[in-house]
């Protein structure tokens, strides 16, 4: 059966986000008067949304301090990130070579696509449209858009609902064993990235059904087997 809806994870998938974000993080740190942190550090908290970021990062501090727990809550850290994330964003981000152009062919032959993301809904449309990436989507989720966020299943059975596409020709890509996870529990495809943020594990851990070295890659292996079943005349599973 071929693949009509693909989904696509954002951070570490479509755009190379880490940067920014970790100076956001960083902004909202020095904002309580305390250190920086290592870019690699905050960029191992990536994929689960930017509360869970700041939670863990918050812990982090105090357990190296505890003196430090008094002079940030974490809903006024979570705050402070919230607004300097708003001000970083598109200041150091890029997509991953190929995005625009692979997006553009899938959609060009027929693909529905979405973006679904456990970034707050706001930041993902502002990444998105700066860097030019909103078009392709007709639907983007974002990390506070349903009541529960990936890995849930919940998340893309909402896309597969909302848009009238049966779960088993939707594939899900990501670059996390989060993204994995989401779509094994929803019964669609997994397909994962090997670049991205997965906390220095190789997405190959989490037993995805494919990877693809690049999103070009991906396109071209899904309208090759559109092709295929459209010539052969009958439905081809797509894993």
């Amino acid at each position: 059966m071929t693949i009509e809806l693909i989904s696509f994870d954002l951070d570490g998938t479509l755009i190379d986000t880490a940067s920014e974000i970790a100076e956001a993080a960083n902004r909202a740190l020095e904002s309580h008067g305390l250190e920086r942190r290592p870019e690699d550090r905050i960029t191992a908290y990536i994929g689960h949304g930017g509360r869970a970021l700041i939670n863990a990062l918050r812990n982090e501090v105090i357990a190296q301090d505890p003196a430090v727990e008094h002079r940030m809550s974490f809903e006024q850290l979570f705050a402070s990130f919230d607004e300097h994330y708003g001000e970083t964003t598109g200041t150091s981000s890029k997509p991953y070579p190929g995005t625009h152009e692979a997006l553009e062919r899938l959609r060009a032959c027929g693909l529905r696509l979405v973006c679904v993301t456990n970034k707050d809904h706001r930041h993902a449309i502002h990444a998105l449209e700066f860097h030019g990436l909103a078009a392709p989507f007709e639907l983007v989720i974002g990390g506070d858009t349903l009541p529960e966020k990936k890995p849930h299943p919940s998340v893309l059975q909402h896309v597969a609902t909302t848009l009238g596409i049966p779960i088993e020709r939707i594939a899900h890509i990501g670059d996390s064993a989060t993204d994995v996870l989401a779509a094994k529990n929803s019964g669609v495809a997994a397909w994962a990235v090997p670049y991205g943020y997965n906390s220095g594990i190789p997405i190959t851990a989490a037993d995805p059904d494919r990877v693809f070295h690049s999103l070009p890659e991906m396109s071209e292996y899904v309208i090759e087997m559109k092709a295929i079943s459209q010539a052969e005349g009958r439905n081809i599973r797509v894993h």
